[in-house]
Parts: C-alpha cells; sequence; structure tokens
C-alpha cells in the first residue's frame, strides 16, 4: 500500500501524474491559438464569429464535464483494489450517460444558437458567421462526452501519458483538416470559419476512436469488454457528475453575464477582461493538471479505505499547486506590460490593463487552490459542495453586487474587477473549510458499503 509520510515522495508521485495532464492542458491551449491564427488571416469578422461560437460551445460543453471527474474518481477507487475487472465499469456507464446526455444538449442548443448568439455578439454579420461554426462544433458534442470517459478511466488507472499521446495526435489532425476546409486546400471546400468547426469535431470523432481503440485493447485481456455496468454503478457515477456539470455550467453562465456587465465600460475594456480572462485560464493550466492528479491518488486511497491518506493527499496538493502557481504569477506581476502586449497593441489599453493583471496574477493563486480543493471532494462524493460554493459566490454574491455597484454607483473597472477577485479568494476559503471538515468516519462507511459483494 502506498505511503505518503516521506517529504520528497508524495510530490514525486504527484508530478509524475500531473505532469502528462498539464502537457495535455497545454496542447489543447495551444491548439486554440492555433486555430485563432487560421481563421484571424480571414478577417477580424471571422475571427469574432469563432470567438462567440466557442464561447457558447463552451457553455454547452460545461454540462459534460462532470462525466471526466466522476469516471476519474471511481475508476481510481477500483484500480486501487487491484481486481482488474472491475477498472472498466465506471467509464462504461460514464459512456452510456453521456451518449444519452448528448442527445438532449445538442437538440436544445441548436434550438437556441442563433437568439443567444445574437445576443451575445450584437452584430448581425457575426452571428450569421458564427451560427454554422458553432453548429459544426456542436455536432462533435457527442464525441466530446465520450473522450471525457475515456480521459478520467486513463487517469485512474494512472496512465494519463496514453490519452495525452492521443490528444496531441488528435490536435495534429484538426490543425490539418481545417487549414484545409478553412481555405480549400488539397480538393476540399473552402468553407471558411464553418470549415475550421468542421474541422475540430472531425479530429474530436477521430481521436474518441483511438482511444475507443486502445481503451478496447487494455481491458480485452482482463475479460471486461462483455461486463455491463450495474445500476450502483451508474448512481455512483451520476452523483458526482450531475452537481459537478451543473456547478460548470452555472460558472459558464455567470461569466457570460460578467462579459455582459464589462460591455458597459465600452468596447476597450471588453477587449481588456477578455484578455485577463485568457490569460487567467491559460495560468491555471498547471493547478488543474496537480488538481486531476490528485484525484486519482485521493481515489486510489479510498479504495484502500484510508481516509487518513486521502486528506493528506488534499494538502499535499494543494501546497504543490500553490507553489507551482506562484512561480508561475510572479512574472506577470513584474513584467505585465510584457504580457499584455502580445494580445493589446495599443500603449492606452495596456497601461489600463496593468492593475487589473497584476491583481488577476494573484488571484490566480487563489483560484487555482480552489481548483484542486474542488477536484477531491468531488473525488470523495462531495459535489454538492462544490456546487453550492460556487453557486452561492457567484450568483448570490458577485454578481448582484456588480450589477449594482456599476449600475448604481458606476464603480471603476479596477474596483469591479477587485470584487471579482474577492469573489474567486470566498470561494477558495469556503472549499479549503470544507476539506478541512470533511466528515472522513461517514466518508470510511460509505467506501465499506461500496466494496461489500
Amino acid at each position: 500500500m502506498p505511503k505518503v509520510s516521506s517529504l520528497s515522495e508524495p510530490y514525486l508521485r504527484l508530478l509524475a501524474l500531473a505532469l502528462p495532464i498539464m502537457a495535455a492542458l497545454f496542447s489543447q491551449s495551444i491548439l486554440n491559438v492555433v486555430d485563432a491564427y487560421m481563421v484571424g488571416q480571414l478577417g477580424a469578422q471571422s475571427l469574432a464569429a469563432v470567438g462567440v461560437g466557442g464561447y457558447l460551445n463552451f457553455i454547452a460543453v460545461s454540462l459534460l464535464l462532470g462525466l471526466g471527474a466522476a469516471v476519474q474518481a471511481l475508476v481510481a477507487r477500483a484500480h486501487s483494489g487491484g481486481k482488474r475487472s472491475t477498472w472498466a465499469s465506471p467509464m462504461k456507464a460514464g459512456l452510456l450517460l453521456g451518449l444519452l446526455s448528448a442527445a438532449p444538449i445538442t437538440l436544445f442548443f441548436y434550438a437556441i444558437a442563433h437568439p443567444t448568439l445574437l445576443w451575445i455578439s450584437q452584430d448581425t454579420a457575426v452571428t450569421a458567421e458564427a451560427v454554422p461554426y458553432f453548429l459544426m462544433r456542436l455536432a462533435g458534442l457527442f464525441a466530446v462526452a465520450m473522450n471525457f470517459s475515456f480521459r478520467g478511466y486513463w487517469n485512474g488507472i494512472h496512465q494519463p501519458a496514453i490519452f495525452l499521446r492521443i490528444l496531441v495526435f488528435s490536435h495534429v489532425l484538426n490543425v490539418i483538416i481545417s487549414y484545409g476546409l478553412i481555405y480549400g486546400h488539397w480538393g476540399l471546400p473552402a468553407l471558411g470559419s464553418t470549415g475550421a468547426g468542421l474541422g475540430t469535431s472531425l479530429a474530436m470523432c477521430c481521436g474518441m476512436l483511438l482511444n475507443a481503440f486502445f481503451v478496447w485493447k487494455s481491458i480485452k485481456p482482463h475479460g471486461q469488454v462483455a461486463q455491463a455496468p450495474t445500476k450502483p454503478m451508474y448512481k455512483a457515477v451520476s452523483r458526482i457528475a450531475i452537481p459537478t456539470s451543473l456547478q460548470q455550467f452555472s460558472f459558464a453562465l455567470g461569466m457570460t453575464l460578467m462579459f455582459w456587465l464589462l460591455a458597459h465600460y465600452g468596447s476597450e475594456y471588453l477587449a481588456i477582461g477578455h484578455v485577463l480572462i485568457s490569460l487567467t485560464l491559460l495560468l491555471i493550466l498547471p493547478a488543474l493538471g496537480v488538481a486531476l492528479a490528485a484525484t486519482s491518488l485521493v481515489g486510489q486511497a479510498l479504495g484502500f479505505h484510508n481516509t487518513q491518506e486521502a486528506s493528506q493527499w488534499g494538502w499535499l496538493a494543494s501546497r504543490l499547486g500553490a507553489g507551482v502557481l506562484l512561480v508561475c504569477a510572479l512574472p506577470v506581476i513584474i513584467f505585465p506590460q510584457w504580457f499584455l502586449q502580445q494580445f493589446l497593441h495599443q500603449e492606452t489599453l495596456v497601461q489600463q490593463a496593468v492593475l487589473p493583471l497584476r491583481i488577476t496574477a494573484l488571484v490566480i493563486i487563489f483560484d487555482g487552490l480552489a481548483m484542486i480543493f474542488s477536484q477531491v471532494l468531488l473525488s470523495i462524493g462531495e459535489a454538492a459542495k462544490v456546487f453550492w460554493a460556487s453557486f452561492t459566490t457567484q450568483w448570490v454574491l458577485f454578481l448582484p453586487l456588480a450589477y449594482i455597484a456599476l449600475m448604481h454607483f458606476n464603480v471603476s473597472f479596477v474596483a469591479l474587477w477587485c470584487l471579482y477577485g474577492s469573489q474567486r479568494l470566498l470561494n477558495t476559503l469556503l472549499l479549503t473549510f470544507f476539506w478541512q471538515r470533511q466528515n472522513w468516519a461517514k466518508t470510511y462507511h460509505q467506501e465499506c458499503l461500496a466494496h461489500t459483494p
């Protein structure tokens, strides 16, 4: 059974799992930059259309994000028991639940695509181009759902490098297909921004098929192919996945309303807000990698019914994540102008964004801790606590206060951004409190029941 008493050994174990996951996350970010570059050659309108359509696609995908967390946590617990015949059961449940969920989500967003995109962009020309791009992305939603479950399986059995290789191949394929479909090369039709959406969906489908093949090779020798998940397994996956997906969906909607608020300052500050959020999503990726690695290790400890070790992994991951984020944030704090000049090409905008970016860099450290504690809480079945911490701080406190402060007191952009940072800090404190006060005796009892024949 694994020990966590050594000072360096647990951090090495965390890093060994986290580094391939981080690489996969960074490859996704790089892909987004490449996509933006290719579409950007078509003009600002096409780039705006892809940005708006991509954001609505993120909202749709958020409803399925919980599948990966649920499958990973449950596979990690089964993996710790050593019975290979049970490893794939959570993944199979996730695959079926993902397929069943993707169908109504796709139909719903298909119906609301045009009015929603018009509300976000408020530009009929941009909307006209964003709708077909979004619909092409939406067509691949089922493949995204499948890949979430596959990712949870590979991370749960401590083989994230396999998923990384498949993901990198999918990204390279995406660039090739999208390039051909955007500009009409190699006998393909020139579809412009719509081709970028189609290329991404086709690449995700290819990644899904590759994942299915390698998972089949992984589970076939151990007689897991024909075994169907039990009804309790479907319930276990749903118990984690549904609150997690609702929390992500709630967060995505809240960010949409935040951008609507920022638009009241004018297009310049809206652009600054987009840059700040983009940098946040990039810089926080190391914490997400540590969080997903910790999810597997906590689940593995619970598989051994060792709640003390599970608790330790949460705290060790938070310390490692805080250290990594501090290293990432320091250059941003010291040289904010350089980072801003990569996105903003007007010196006045750069100067206006310096202080908000420094605030953002500090907030990222706390936000990364929130991400880590939210993932480990999910791994022990406390998805409801994660949801309510996010929902309360964002929808009950931040958004109403931000609306009042902006509409009635005309606060500055910096003041509003400080309010946003306070909300993220409060969310971190709540999640840390939940982990500290976790009822491990109750968790142990639940795990014993789950492993009773």
